[in-house]
């Protein structure tokens, strides 16, 4: 029988679509606590949440999508949702965490450089899954989008400290509808057949 976690991994999917009702602070606070619960290399503790709701939403969609520019923009429900969650890590904090004494030995605490996988990367993506997951829980919808070229403007904006890395954007809120679908959304998801490998590939 499918348990509640299965429940909500196939439930799962990206809204573009929201209605500007405000959400509760213990449903933003669940989902923050969900992402800062996921895993962490070291128990390094190197992953940062910024917050943005009210009149901080309308400054981040100034900063990344002028007025000019929303004309043409093919999702403008994705405007209206009123939290934005901005997840930044700090690969410093990893070589740090790691050229401490118990994880000396590694070899990975002397540059990002000696990082053959830079896990602040995996973790900061376990840690959009996991608020992914609580906003499917609470019955809200959620989209995780990048910034690409204009993470500096946004941290110009926002005072981010110089060498955090944002891994993208998180919106959430109440679904409006189920919207314009990506163009990515009629490939489905994968075959466990063709995907999963078993004893060897």
């Amino acid at each position: 029988m499918p348990s509640e976690a299965d429940r909500l991994l196939a439930a799962r999917r990206m809204c573009r679509d929201f209605l500007p009702d405000p959400l509760a602070p213990d449903v933003v606070r669940a989902m923050t606590d969900a992402a800062l619960g996921a895993p962490a290399a070291g128990n390094t503790w190197a992953l940062d949440l910024l917050v943005l709701d009210g009149d901080d939403v309308g400054r981040y969609w100034d900063t990344t999508l002028p007025e000019g520019a929303r004309a043409s923009f093919p999702w403008p429900g994705l405007l209206q949702a009123p939290v934005l969650v901005l997840p930044y890590v700090d690969a410093d904090a990893y070589v740090d965490r790691y050229a401490q004494r118990d994880k000396s030995r590694t070899g990975l605490g002397g540059s990002v450089e000696d990082w053959p996988v830079p896990y602040w990367w995996v973790d900061g993506g376990a840690a959009v899954m996991a608020m992914l997951v609580a906003a499917a829980g609470h019955g809200l919808g959620a989209l995780f989008f990048g910034q690409f070229d204009h993470e500096p403007a946004v941290a110009r904006e926002f005072g981010v400290p110089v060498g955090r890395r944002a891994l993208g954007t998180v919106a959430v809120g109440h679904p409006a509808s189920d919207g314009r679908p990506s163009r990515s959304a009629g490939r489905g998801r994968p075959d466990p057949a063709v995907h999963v490998h078993r004893s060897s590939w």
